[in-house]
C-alpha cells in the first residue's frame, strides 16, 4: 500500500505517519510538506509550495490519501488566511491525488462541522467536506473529532483549558464531548484508508473518545 500523507508535521498527522512507518500494510509513505522532516525508512519526503503544487508529479498517485492538513485563526493570523489552509490548500492537494488516480480518502474535520454555521471554524469544515464529496473517491471516510488530546508544538491557550476540564470530568461527560485522543484518531485514519469501504463514511467525536 502507497500512502500519501498530508499534514504529516501537524499533531494527528505526526502519529498517523509514526503509526503508519511501523505498519506491515504500508509499503511506502509519501509526505509533502512545507518544512523539510527527517526521511527515515519507508518514508519518501516532498518539501513543496503549497501555493504552487506540483501538478504532475508522479507521487501523487497512491492507493490511499490521508489528510491532516490544518490551522486556527491565530496561528494562520486571520480568518481568511484559516480558510485558505484549512479549505483552499487541502482541497488543492487532493484535487491532484484524486487526478492522478488516488481513489481513497481519510479525512480529519472537526465536531460540528456544518457548511451553514455562523461560526468560522465549523463552517470552513463544513464547507470544506462538501467540496472533498464532490471530488469523486471511491472510498471515503471522513473523522469528525472534537477535542483532540496530544502534545502540540505549539501553545493554544483556551484549547489547553478545555482540555483539562475535560480530563478531570473524564466518564462522567457523554462521550461526544470527551477527549478524542491524536494516536487513538491516527489508528481510525489509518484503518479507513487500508481497509476502505466503498461509499462515504463519517466518524464522530463519540466514536473516538
Amino acid at each position: 500500500m502507497r500512502l500519501l500523507l498530508l499534514g504529516a508535521t501537524g499533531l494527528v498527522g505526526a502519529e498517523v505517519l509514526t503509526q503508519a512507518l511501523r505498519d506491515p500494510r504500508v509499503t511506502e509513505v509519501i509526505a509533502p510538506v512545507r518544512r523539510a522532516i527527517p526521511a527515515q525508512g519507508k518514508l519518501r519526503v516532498m518539501p513543496i509550495d503549497f501555493e504552487n503544487l506540483p501538478e504532475h508529479a508522479e507521487w501523487w498517485a497512491a492507493d490511499a490519501a490521508i489528510s491532516a492538513l490544518g490551522t486556527t485563526r491565530r496561528k494562520a493570523g486571520s480568518a481568511a488566511a484559516s480558510r485558505h489552509v484549512d479549505h483552499d490548500l487541502t482541497l488543492g492537494a487532493l484535487r491532484l491525488a484524486r487526478v492522478h488516480g488516488t481513489p481513497t480518502l481519510a479525512l480529519v474535520s472537526a465536531a460540528g462541522a456544518n457548511a451553514g454555521s455562523p461560526f468560522l471554524y465549523p463552517r470552513v469544515k463544513g464547507e470544506t467536506e462538501q467540496a472533498v464529496k464532490e471530488l469523486g473517491f471511491s472510498f471515503a471516510t471522513i473523522l469528525r473529532p472534537g477535542l483532540i488530546g496530544g502534545e502540540r508544538s505549539e501553545h493554544r491557550a483556551m484549547e489547553r483549558i478545555a482540555l483539562t476540564l475535560a480530563g478531570a470530568a473524564g466518564s462522567i461527560l457523554p462521550r461526544a464531548w470527551r477527549i478524542n485522543p491524536a494516536e487513538r484518531i491516527a489508528s481510525r485514519l489509518l484503518d479507513a484508508a487500508l481497509a476502505a469501504s466503498p461509499g462515504l463514511h463519517i466518524v464522530r467525536s463519540a466514536e473516538l473518545a
